[in-house]
């Protein structure tokens, strides 16, 4: 028997799992037709399932801007708890299933993505064949756009965050390095503050966690920082510097098998040591699933050994 009260708590749901699902899509796509390839239907369908939502909260979700949508604050309001609902109906719809879960979507800043998340990445899929993971490198800025925009489940980044929509836990230290190649003038003695305010520096592009690091070192400490190079990769500073007679300042983590093979050579200076955290950031709003938990458990206990691992949840 159903009660009254029931009965008019289930006639209230006046919305569906779809329509949510075409919401969370033309929020991240900005248009019903970027929804439509999301999601696997056709525009006309998006449209209509957008339009069903809006009539049954009874407001207007997005701001139409020329052939864009963009979410105004009660579309902002609602995203938070639509991009939940829709990953805790797709938990559910795989319990039962033989299919694989949804791929968990992570973005890393580079020196993470290139020289940390790799082997991270590829230990966890070995424990956990059925789960993928779709990782995508960028500078530190846009991995919090990404974290932000709920376009992915979790970021890592390395350098500091403050944005009002995202969560940054600590998670590995590291430590900026200066280095040179083996033949540089500098390569053999203690480099003095003014012989490093005269060197042609190779460094990251600005955006980069390393960039504003970098910057916050050595303009703390030199009197000034001749940028002889923008780059956009840490391969690339590596390369430069390796063939010329700059100077470069990245990560240990970055640069750690180039100083091994001797490719390149640490300087010796009278600096204080740069060291920073690398981060993990979530959207305060996004409650994790059961994979994003499980990941973030594997990074922090197959973390690099001498790293000191302090992720919380």
């Amino acid at each position: 028997m159903i009660e009254k009260s029931n009965q008019q708590d289930f006639r209230r749901l006046r919305l569906n799992l779809r329509q949510v699902e075409v919401f969370v899509a033309t929020a991240r796509g900005g248009s019903t037709r970027a929804a439509a390839d999301r999601v696997s239907r056709s525009q006309s369908a998006a449209s209509t399932a957008l339009a069903e939502l809006e009539a049954a909260l009874g407001a207007e979700l997005f701001d139409r801007i020329g052939r864009r949508l963009v979410l105004n604050e009660n579309g902002r309001a609602l995203l938070p708890k639509a991009q939940a609902l829709v990953e805790q109906a797709a938990e559910l719809q795989s319990l039962f299933s033989a299919e694989h879960a949804a791929p968990l979507r992570v973005a890393a800043s580079f020196t993470i993505g290139e020289y940390l998340l790799p082997d991270l990445v590829a230990q966890w899929t070995r424990l956990h064949p059925r789960s993928h993971v779709h990782l995508r490198i960028m500078n530190t800025f846009q991995v919090s756009e990404a974290v932000a925009g709920f376009d992915v489940d979790v970021g890592f980044i390395e350098g500091p965050q403050t944005h009002s929509d995202l969560v940054v836990h600590p998670w590995l230290n590291d430590e900026l390095v200066i280095f040179a190649a083996p033949n540089h003038p500098l390569a053999r003695r203690i480099a003095t503050p003014a012989q490093l305010s005269q060197a042609t520096w190779a460094v990251r592009e600005h955006g980069s966690g390393t960039r504003l690091a970098t910057d916050h070192w050595l303009m703390q400490n030199l009197e000034q920082v001749r940028v002889g190079f923008e780059l956009g990769s840490s391969e690339a500073i590596k390369r430069v510097v390796a063939a010329g007679d700059g100077l470069g300042c990245l990560s240990r983590f970055a640069v750690a098998q180039s100083l091994g093979d001797g490719r390149l050579v640490e300087l010796r200076t009278r600096l204080p040591k740069a060291a920073r955290k690398l981060s993990i950031v979530l959207h305060r709003e996004k409650r994790l699933g059961r994979a994003t938990t499980e990941f973030l458990a594997h990074c922090s206990a197959t973390a690099p050994r001498g790293a000191q691992v302090k992720t919380r949840r």
